[in-house]
């Protein structure tokens, strides 16, 4: 009960913001009533994250699956890193980015364009190279949500372009997850365990809700949907199907590094890690 209340807090944020902007009295009581639901809506804002902080007493363990992209891709905000990755909120605890980073002197593969401090403002989303790469199923599940209409946004490579970020993460948070995902997946993996996949392109969701998936089939591309800087893949673990309320759980990969090193567990920041083969997923399971 307490959380579904916790969870409409950009409601009571947003009426806060609106009887401020409205009021034209000075220091009355529409100033002071718009004052007062900003305090409230920021409280139940804090609660909420709060409660979705990792026990302390009870860390999970890792859940292994696979990488689910294809080709040589970059981590980035990764728990290998860093704990949390991102925030505790919206089950980020352990979350990931991936950015699509191949060698430059392979075919077809240009570089991204590098990032300005004041202009261009932003670049359409084509120009990266993890858009339109394919998002891969970690493991074996069922699709339970999905969401696939909103835009492919500029990037905001620029100082300008991550002022106007901070600002519109910001403001998406106070709405639905899909507000900060964009366009994602959400599969259930079973045994309790949750697998979201954001910022994909509009247009490319392969399933549907009920869908059931195998490991490594193709469910999407990579996009520029949401809360996002750049074309790159959120990937997250998390103990339920509602980021609002449910914890993050760690994951590990078995992967190949830069240096053609098979690892397990989760690459630090700026590695570089490559999906294993089919041949070498059956070579590790004998």
């Amino acid at each position: 009960m307490l959380s579904g209340l916790w969870k409409r807090h950009g409601l009571i944020f947003g009426a806060g913001v609106l009887c401020i902007l409205v009021n034209k009295q000075g220091l009355g009581p529409l100033w002071y009533t718009g004052v007062a639901l900003l305090a409230i809506g920021g409280l139940m804002r804090w609660i909420l994250a709060r409660r979705q902080r990792p026990s302390r007493e009870r860390l999970p363990v890792p859940v292994p699956v696979q990488v689910p992209v294809a080709g040589r891709w970059m981590a980035l905000n990764g728990p290998g890193t860093k704990v949390p990755s991102h925030v505790h909120s919206h089950a980020q605890t352990y979350a990931i980015d991936l950015k699509c980073d191949p060698l430059q002197d392979e075919a077809d593969s240009p570089a991204a364009p590098p990032f300005r401090r004041l202009w261009p403002f932003g670049r359409r989303p084509r120009l990266y190279p993890s858009f339109g790469m394919p998002v891969l199923a970690p493991a074996d599940g069922v699709v339970v949500a999905t969401a696939s209409r909103q835009r492919d946004h500029l990037s905001r490579m620029s100082l300008p372009g991550f002022a106007y970020l901070f600002v519109e993460g910001f403001i998406r948070s106070l709405g639905r997850p899909c507000h900060l995902w964009g366009n994602y997946i959400l599969l259930d993996l079973g045994k309790g365990v949750y697998a979201g996949h954001a910022h994909l392109r509009r247009g490319s969701l392969r399933v549907a809700v009920g869908d059931r998936v195998t490991a490594g089939q193709q469910m999407a591309e990579c996009g520029n949907s949401g809360n996002s800087s750049e074309p790159h893949l959120h990937f997250q673990l998390m103990d339920g199907p509602d980021v609002m309320t449910a914890h993050g759980l760690p994951f590990e990969w078995r992967y190949r590094d830069d240096d053609g090193m098979e690892q397990t567990g989760v690459p630090e920041d700026f590695a570089h890690v490559q999906a294993l083969s089919r041949h070498d997923e059956l070579r590790k399971q004998r």
